[in-house]
């Protein structure tokens, strides 16, 4: 179901789009949900499903740490010279630290789960998942209701937009369209016509050709095994 549309996501004139964040935070939000259902739905010695899982839960990882690694270098400095409160960027930065700990534990049980899809391994992975999304929500939670007034009172238009355009570069060319389909999945249509909006006009071409059945038939491969679950 998509969320209740709201006055933030129009653009103000002369300032920075900040609810753009809040709708690639739901990505993160959505996806740290599924993945310790997935994990748990993979049968025991099936390696090939731990591996497909596995990746997926690899590329989640990268995302979310190339993310955190731009607001590190763009956001937070700015904010720690410009704004009145100092120890809320030191409260991000010591967030963004716990959810590495809590990912490298994701990491070693990742590689132990994978080799044999042991379910031991994988009830420890789930867990271990688990108290990562419970550190990310926290930080999620407080970075959209304390610093996302902050970005927009402080940061210009251009360093809000140079945030994006270097979140999007680090993305691989070939995951592009999944990318635009993971923002898309939960989209308002205000939401949505502002994202293909700002898309280039090959990117919104293929997005409509190829782009969404390539989606779609990556998340009925992913999440088929949960949609059989609901279905019993």
């Amino acid at each position: 179901m998509s969320p209740t549309s709201t006055t933030d996501e129009l653009p103000t004139a002369g300032r920075p789009y900040t609810h753009e964040m809040t709708v690639v935070h739901r990505v993160f939000r959505r996806e740290s949900a599924y993945l310790p259902r997935l994990v748990r739905a993979v049968p025991d010695s099936d390696t090939a499903r731990a591996a497909k899982v596995a990746e997926h839960l690899r590329e989640y990882v990268a995302g979310l740490h190339s993310h955190h690694s731009v607001e590190d270098e763009l956001i937070w400095p700015h904010l720690q010279n410009r704004a009145p409160d100092g120890e809320l960027v030191a409260r991000m930065e010591e967030q963004h630290q716990r959810i590495d700990v809590s990912l490298t534990v994701v990491a070693e049980w990742t590689a132990a789960w994978e080799r044999a899809a042991d379910p031991i391994a994988g009830q420890e992975l789930a867990l271990a998942l688990e108290r990562h999304r419970a550190a990310l929500l926290e930080h999620l939670d407080d970075e959209e209701q304390l610093v996302l007034p902050l970005i927009a009172e402080h940061l210009s238009v251009e360093e809000w937009d140079l945030v994006g355009r270097r979140g999007l570069e680090r993305i691989p060319r070939n995951r592009l369209l999944i990318a635009l389909g993971a923002i898309l999945e939960d989209a308002t249509p205000a939401e949505r016509a502002y994202f293909l909006g700002r898309t280039p006009l090959v990117g919104r071409l293929l997005w409509r050709v190829v782009g969404r059945r390539q989606y779609a038939a990556a998340c009925r491969a992913l999440r088929g095994p949960l949609d059989a679950e609901q279905g019993r």
